[in-house]
């Protein structure tokens, strides 16, 4: 299934792998508005649907990944634009600046109240009911659902946080999107591994897809995984994918992956 706004891939399992940050295009009549460098969507989530495809395939998992940039509006911010972390830089529901800092538009044009909520209406509403309905029909197939929030960043990026983010960054919401057994199931495959450094609910613990989604008590459960690029591409232009490095972690990621699909829910 396919729309104007993202593409969903219909699997056979209880898992919907989602990627929010993905999309890199920046729509045609809004790019006057932008600083030019920021027409190269720089703050991606490189790659990402290359790195889990084939493994997405091989496991049933569904798979839902938007078409423009989050330059242009953030999915994994709330509707209402309330901070994801108080009290540390956030990024807006629509992004006025880079993961660096700078303005991403021109002076004097950053959206106003009504960009915004047309920006809301057509792009972010769209991938949310899309993604919504998707759990609600895996739900109803399998009894309940599982949410993988797929992202990747930058490992230093002073403006956001301090020093250098752990390869591995698992979110929960401190615990409160999924049940208690899956995020020990998950978090012992991380902690398994030497090769990468990991955290639990550390700098991340889930964005709003996770927060908002992640409900227990419906039977969905969400986790947020994000990821250094420098365990599979260059973190800086050309952004290149990096072959041998995705081979070494993607095992990994399908351990994840299995893991969930191996957890079920209390009877």
């Amino acid at each position: 299934m396919s729309s104007a706004v993202f593409r969903l891939t219909q699997g056979n399992t209880p898992l919907l792998i989602s990627m929010p940050h993905v999309g890199s295009e920046i729509p045609t009549d809004q790019q006057r508005r932008y600083v030019p460098r920021a027409l190269d969507s720089e703050d991606t989530d490189w790659h990402l649907e290359r790195l889990y495809g084939e493994i997405a395939q091989a496991l049933g998992a569904s798979l839902i990944v938007p078409r423009f940039s989050r330059y242009l509006i953030d999915l994994n911010r709330p509707p209402e634009d309330t901070p994801m972390y108080p009290g540390a830089s956030n990024t807006e529901l629509c992004p006025t600046r880079f993961f660096t800092g700078e303005a991403l538009y021109r002076d004097g044009m950053a959206p106003d109240a009504k960009e915004k909520r047309r920006r809301r209406e057509t792009y972010w509403m769209p991938y949310h009911q899309a993604l919504q309905a998707e759990l609600d029909h895996i739900k109803a197939r399998h009894g309940y659902a599982l949410l993988f929030d797929a992202h990747s960043i930058r490992s230093e990026l002073p403006w956001l946080f301090e020093g250098r983010l752990p390869d591995l960054n698992l979110g929960t919401a401190d615990g409160a999107a999924c049940d208690a057994g899956l995020q020990q199931a998950l978090a012992e495959v991380q902690g398994a591994q030497t090769q990468y450094t990991q955290v639990v609910n550390g700098r991340f613990k889930g964005g709003y897809i996770t927060r908002h989604y992640g409900q227990p008590a419906r039977q969905q459960h969400a986790v947020q995984l994000e990821m250094c690029q420098r365990c599979y591409m260059e973190e800086w232009a050309p952004y290149g994918y990096d072959p041998a490095l995705a081979a070494r972690v993607q095992p990994l990621l399908q351990g994840l992956l299995k893991a969930m699909l191996a957890w079920q829910p209390a009877a």
